[in-house]
C-alpha cells in the first residue's frame, strides 16, 4: 500500500507543468545531475545503482528510481536487488532518498 501511493506520488509529481530549462543540452545536464546526486546519495543502501531518471521531473523536482543490489544483502550467494525513489530540489540541489522497494514490488505491466 506505501509503495503504491509513493509510486502514485511520483508519476502526479512527474505529469505536473514543467518551465525550468528549455535546451536539449540543459535538460540533458539536468539528467546528468539528477543522476549523480541520486547514485551518491543513495550509496549507503544500494551498491552499483543504476539511475532511471524522469526527463524533465516536476516544476520543483528532479524525480528518479535507483535500482540495484541491496548494500551488503546477500541471499544463497545472489544479491538481493531493490529500488529506491529520489527527488532533487531544483532550487537547492538537496536530495532526497526513500526507502528500499523490494524488486518484486515496483513492476510495470501494460493494460494496468
Amino acid at each position: 500500500m506505501k509503495t503504491a501511493l509513493v509510486l502514485s506520488l511520483v508519476v502526479g509529481l512527474a505529469g505536473a507543468s514543467v518551465a525550468q530549462a528549455s535546451s536539449d543540452d540543459a535538460w540533458s545536464d539536468f539528467q546528468t545531475e539528477v543522476s549523480r546526486a541520486c547514485l551518491a546519495a543513495a550509496a549507503g543502501l544500494i551498491e552499483k545503482g543504476n539511475v532511471l531518471v524522469d526527463p524533465f521531473g516536476s516544476e520543483h523536482y528532479g524525480l528518479a528510481i535507483v535500482t540495484g543490489g541491496a548494500k551488503g544483502a546477500k541471499t544463497k550467494g545472489a544479491k538481493t536487488t531493490i529500488s529506491a525513489i529520489c527527488v532533487f530540489d531544483k532550487k537547492t540541489k538537496r536530495v532526497e532518498i526513500g526507502g528500499e522497494i523490494a524488486a518484486d514490488r515496483l513492476t510495470v505491466k501494460a493494460g494496468r
